[in-house]
């Protein structure tokens, strides 16, 4: 492997860096020039109406956005040379011809392609070639770049066996590369395992069970764009979503897709997708393990279809002067008829009143008359038809029906015989039941609940695609929600089970894939970290045995192993207030120091100890963010509960107090889950501040490590 880098101006006849940067100013132009075509297109002659114009309109603003420029963005990271001519299906050049690999396709005046999109046919090689399987490459070449200069370039030349294989430094170093401001894509630096997952098919369902820093939420987020390219105009119809855990991690990762030329993918919370009404109340673990039990499913199910009421009274309908008498055995034929069905309740519903217009029109046909659709429609509106299914399948509103069921012990007990014991059942009941759906407190538990309800009543909207991120805290119920999403369509899950940190966490896989109505799905594992320092996964890992103990443990691939110190804080007394003010002081001290590297610090804590160390910062002067708040040059510390830190990647992290971490949970395992999330955010150095003493589990080395 050859790598050169400079900073000189050179000839460019005679310096490749300087002919890379020639095509890179060219590739630029031409990118403007692709923009400006856009931006001058004249849409009125070729729209008929205003609504035309303004979805045109919209189409062309999307289609601008996606063609931006972004100046501390490399326009191409990579290059490969051909030794022979691509396929048939690949016929973008002749033999021997060179592809510069980036994030959007770039072309001349003349079409001729001067970029090609990362996620091409053509590009493939580019992640997955080696020199065990070269895949036709002569030649590949890395470039570096500082800002938005090209300043460096690194050859592998797969064909030439005298070439030894080694490690990329310029891979390595964008790996490393600090972090200021939101999530970065990372399409220059997908790994073959990666690749396999982001370029796997749009009809089957993905889930991904990935440690710290082994870019599960990249190849998820990647994934959503290879699938956009492919599937273009597919899920341009039936749509894609993300789903995270909080609104700071999606604010985290919003500029990923942007970054990619992809504007359209909708972000969300699984609160955002069941927010049927206003969540102001609280579950103790107790209710919330019960409500997020997927048996609540058939208790919503079987108190639904309470509702409905065998006939024992006929329907009479008077046209003109006669009248047509539909007998209560043929209606509760009718009903068992829609029941044996399984279709929605509301469906059923709608379709009741059609099927008694039929039996009255069945009846006029042997008396001689020749009724047509509009007559069956007119009967299907009559009063005695519509009273008829008032009293025999009433309209049902699904937030009414839970608060019936949390309000109501004894319906609860009627529909939750066989399902839920006693104490479940007295764990979910209300101690006040409220007066109306407006006046009660809802949980978010209670939101779920009401959204399954809903789908009983109404199919629920099926979406394309959609990727779950940090799936391992959902409870089964919210699986199923997710679920009702994609049931058309497909996802990708993404997750670790060690992160588990919710009194339902997910057990496995087989089982989430289950609620999520995806049984079929395929689960991939990745356990090489690009991210976490060596010393700082092989110190977290030692939870492992007590939190996870089937998962493997996370290898670091990393050269520099990174910065790690364990640092005894205060003096012998922390329930001294004197005690608690010097270990304040040292934690912010810890902080100082890590902010005169370059990159983002995040100060990670108990969610009980945030505001002495607010108070603790201010005092000291030091400015800081909340979680999901941009760093920026001249605020880079951000101060985060530790409930908060899933997901979230710094450079440098301070963790303050251990044992806080894990008491300030409900049980220990999910105190150790909680301490294994929070060990595991640092990017290039941990310091862990601790005046308590460890929690014993981090003084036991993993086997083998």
């Amino acid at each position: 492997m050859s790598t050169s880098a400079h900073g000189q101006a050179a000839d460019p006849a005679t310096d490749p860096l300087s002919r890379e940067r020639s095509h890179l100013a060219s590739s630029r132009a031409a990118l403007r020039a692709m923009r400006e075509d856009v931006e001058a297109l004249d849409i009125r002659d070729v729209t008929a109406n205003w609504v035309n114009a303004a979805v045109l309109s919209r189409q062309i603003d999307d289609r601008i956005k996606a063609l931006a420029d972004l100046s501390d963005t490399p326009l191409f990271f990579g290059r490969l040379d051909y030794l022979h001519a691509p396929g048939a299906e690949q016929a973008e050049g002749a033999e021997g011809e060179q592809f510069y690999i980036g994030r959007r396709h770039v072309h001349d005046a003349d079409g001729d392609p001067m970029v090609i999109d990362w996620r091409a046919p053509v590009s493939q090689p580019f992640y997955r070639a080696s020199k065990k399987d070269p895949m036709d490459i002569g030649l590949r070449r890395r470039f570096g770049y500082t800002g938005g200069e090209l300043t460096a370039y690194e050859d592998e030349r797969l064909s030439d066996p005298a070439e030894a294989a080694t490690t990329s430094k310029l891979l390595q170093r964008e790996i490393e590369r600090p972090r200021v401001g939101p999530m970065r894509d990372i399409v220059a630096t997908i790994q073959p395992e990666q690749d396999e997952i982001v370029r796997s098919g749009l009809g089957g369902t993905v889930c991904v069970q990935g440690g710290p820093g082994t870019g599960k939420t990249a190849v998820g987020l990647h994934r959503v764009a290879y699938l956009l390219y492919a599937h273009r105009e597919r899920l341009a119809r039936t749509g894609t979503l993300v789903i995270g855990p909080n609104k700071s991690f999606l604010h985290y990762i919003e500029q990923v897709l942007p970054a990619l030329g992809e504007l359209a993918v909708q972000q969300a919370t699984v609160d955002d997708l069941v927010a049927h009404v206003e969540v102001r109340g609280t579950d103790d673990a107790a209710a919330a393990v019960v409500k997020g039990d997927a048996r609540m499913a058939e208790v919503l199910r079987r108190a639904l279809y309470s509702y409905v009421t065998p006939p024992t009274e006929p329907v009479l309908v008077v046209r003109g002067s006669r009248r047509w008498r539909v007998p209560a055995y043929e209606l509760e034929e009718l009903v068992r008829q829609l029941l044996d069905r399984e279709i929605r309740y509301g469906a059923a519903r709608e379709a009741l009143p059609q099927r008694i217009a039929h039996a009255v029109l069945v009846q006029m046909e042997r008396a001689g008359e020749a009724p047509d659709d509009r007559v069956q429609d007119a009967v299907a509106r009559s009063g005695a038809v519509k009273a008829a299914v008032k009293a025999i399948w009433p309209a049902v509103d699904p937030a009414k029906l839970v608060l019936r069921l949390l309000g109501e012990p004894e319906f609860l007990a009627e529909h939750a015989a066989g399902l839920l014991d006693e104490d479940e059942q007295k764990a979910i009941l209300w101690a006040r039941p409220a007066r109306s759906v407006k006046s009660a407190k809802w949980s978010a538990a209670d939101a779920v609940l009401i959204d399954e309800a809903a789908d009983l009543v109404q199919r629920t909207h099926s979406l394309g695609h959609v990727v779950l991120d940090e799936a391992q805290d959902l409870s089964p119920m919210q699986y199923r929600a997710v679920g009702r999403r994609c049931t058309t369509g497909s996802a990708t899950v993404l997750g670790d089970l060690a992160q588990g940190t919710t009194p339902w966490a997910t057990r496995s896989w087989e089982e989430a894939l289950g609620h999520l109505g995806k049984q079929d799905g395929v689960i991939e594992e990745l356990t090489a970290g690009f991210r976490v320092p060596t010393d700082v996964i092989t110190y977290a890992s030692r939870l492992l045995p007590h939190i996870a103990p089937g998962l493997t443990p996370v290898a670091s691939v990393r050269e520099n192993p990174g910065f790690f110190e364990v640092r005894a804080v205060g003096t012998a007394d922390p329930a001294d207030a004197a005690d608690r003010s010097v270990a304040a002081e040292q934690v912010v001290g810890a902080c100082r120091e890590l902010l005169t590297h370059e990159g983002s610090t995040g100060l990670i804590a108990a969610d009980a100890r945030i505001p002495v160390l607010a108070e603790a910062l201010t005092a000291a002067g030091i400015g800081y963010l909340a979680p999901g708040e941009e760093t920026t040059r001249e605020t880079r510390l951000t101060l985060v509960p530790a409930s908060l830190a899933k997901g979230l990647e710094y450079d440098y992290v301070v963790l303050d107090e251990p044992r806080a971490v894990v008491d300030g949970e409900p049980d220990e395992r999910t105190g150790l889950r909680r301490l294994y999330v929070a060990l595991t955010r640092a990017v290039s150095g941990l310091v862990v501040t601790h005046s308590a003493p460890l929690p014993e589990q981090l003084a036991e080395p993993v086997h083998g490590m």
